[in-house]
Parts: structure tokens; sequence; C-alpha cells
């Protein structure tokens, strides 16, 4: 992995593919090869436990990962993410950080869609006059967010009604070689996706932004517009489109293909993670593609 790479990814979030291959090599190894331990059992007592002597530093993480896990099936998202945080600051076998990995990903997705307060977060009072894209504008957010975060099942608001907004300023990596894409908040990686990017190379490589968003997207085509829905159309449930004319993020309606080179250009995505991406990235995030 070249530098470059390193640092628009940030070490940990480099990290993590470097982890994910390594998980999908040993998920193509024989059964008897491996640990027969899941990744969040925790090993049995050992002797000074208590005191933490004579407990490895393997042992004492997979303790951390059963800490996390109780938290996370309590629905104690902050407690978790910390201890998924604390639990990857050790050393660990490959397959169990790339589980705390993954888990760390689901909570820190699950944070920014619940009506927890983050650090990344405040509470907005409505004022008379406001909407909700005058909300998420003022905030450079996205209306879905404010609405999921906030459980709101439509767009009307009430004056004096408190709203959570995030203020967390979001960019995504999409890494060619890898066939990945980063979700970053800062300097922060939140969350790795699979993706798949153009056959033969040809998804282009520099800096770009969203500059729009739709969701159930038409696909236009030289043999004319074929509409959401119809099993031609290749894009999803969702577009994102950067500012190169033909370019962008979105589903797909072919689940396989997800990780491999095959696309015509574009960033594929599952439908499950463009829908989470549309509900998360504005008009203006930007978008880095790297070889």
């Amino acid at each position: 992995m070249n530098a470059r790479r390193w640092w628009l990814i940030g070490g940990a979030g480099a990290a993590v593919l470097l982890l994910s291959a390594g998980v999908a090599a040993l998920r193509g190894s024989s059964a008897s090869r491996m640990d027969s331990r899941s990744p969040l059992t925790p090993p049995s007592p050992l002797r000074g436990e208590g005191k933490g002597e004579g407990v490895s530093d393997s042992a004492k993480a997979r303790l951390l990962l059963a800490q996390a896990e109780r938290a996370r099936l309590d629905g104690s998202l902050l407690s978790a993410k910390r201890l998924y945080q604390e639990v990857l600051q050790r050393p660990l076998e490959s397959r169990v950080a790339a589980t705390a990995q993954e888990r760390l990903g689901e909570m820190n997705i699950k944070l920014l869609l619940s009506p927890t307060i983050t650090p990344e977060s405040s509470l907005y009072v409505i004022q008379a006059g406001d909407t909700l894209s005058k909300i998420a504008k003022e905030f450079n957010t996205t209306v879905e967010l404010l609405k999921v975060a906030n459980g709101l099942s439509s767009d009307r608001i009430q004056p004096d009604r408190r709203l959570k907004v995030t203020k967390a300023h979001f960019s995504v990596v999409v890494d060619k070689s890898q066939n990945t894409l980063t979700l970053k908040q800062g300097e922060e990686v939140l969350k790795v996706y699979r993706c798949s990017t153009g056959q033969q190379g040809i998804t282009p490589t520099g800096n770009f932004k969203v500059i729009n968003r739709i969701m159930d997207p038409p696909w236009y085509t030289p043999e004319g517009v074929i509409p959401s829905g119809d099993p031609r159309n290749v894009l999803g449930s969702r577009w994102l489109g950067f500012d190169v004319p033909g370019y962008g993020i979105h589903g797909t309606t072919d689940p396989a293909s997800i990780g491999k080179p095959v696309t015509k250009g574009c960033v594929r995505l599952a439908n499950a993670d463009a829908e989470e991406l549309f509900i998360l990235l504005p008009e203006g995030t930007p978008v880095t593609i790297v070889e």
C-alpha cells in the first residue's frame, strides 16, 4: 500500500483494509486450520485474571471484546464504541481485529442514525419558519438524516421542538485496488464498505464531490431512459452523482458483483449500503478515488 493511499484513508483505515484481506484469506482456508472458538467468545478464566497477571494481551482483548458485545446487545452504543476502540488498540488475531472493526463501524453508523447526542452532534431548537431543508442546509447535513435521527415520519416540524443535528463533516475514499469505500468523519474512519469499481481500471482517479442525490434513479442509456425498478436498470435504489458527468456512487441489481472491478466506471455498492450513505452524505461531500 503506497504512502498516498495510507495518508488519504488514515493509518487506522488502511490497517482495516489489510485486516479485511487477511480475513478473506482465512475464510478461504479449511475450518480445521482455524481456531474453533468464535472471535467473540471470551477465553477461559486464567490464573491472576482479576489482577491482570498471567493474562496474555490476546486474552485481555477477547475479554474487552466480550464486554463490547454485551454493551452492543444492551443498546449502550457509546460504551460499545469506546470498548471496540480500546480492543483495536491491542495486539489481536487478524480475524478478531476485523470483527471488532466491523462492529465499530456498525456502532458509528447506529450512533449517527440514533437520537443519542455525541460530541459530533448537538440539539437545535426549531424556530418559526424553519423547514427540514433549511435546517439541513444550515448544518450541511441531509433531510433524511434529520428525519431518521429524530424519529420523524414526515417533513412537518413544530417550533420549539429540539432536533438532533450532526456537526460531522463526512468524506469518502474509494480504493480501486481493494474495491473498498471508506467513510470518514474528519480523520476518523467510520466504516469501510465493499464496493465494485470499473472494469480494466476505467473508474477515474482524483478528487471529486457529490453534486446530486437521487432516490430510485432512472438509468440514461444510448437506447433510452430505463426507469427505476426495470430489471435492466443497473443503478439500484440510490444515486450520488459526482461533478464528472456520468459517474457516481450507486446501488445494484447484482449483489454478487460487489467487490469486483466490473462496472462501466461508477462505484457500485450493495443497495443497503448505498441507502445508508444516501442518508448521511449531503451534496458537496468530497470523494477521493485512488488506484
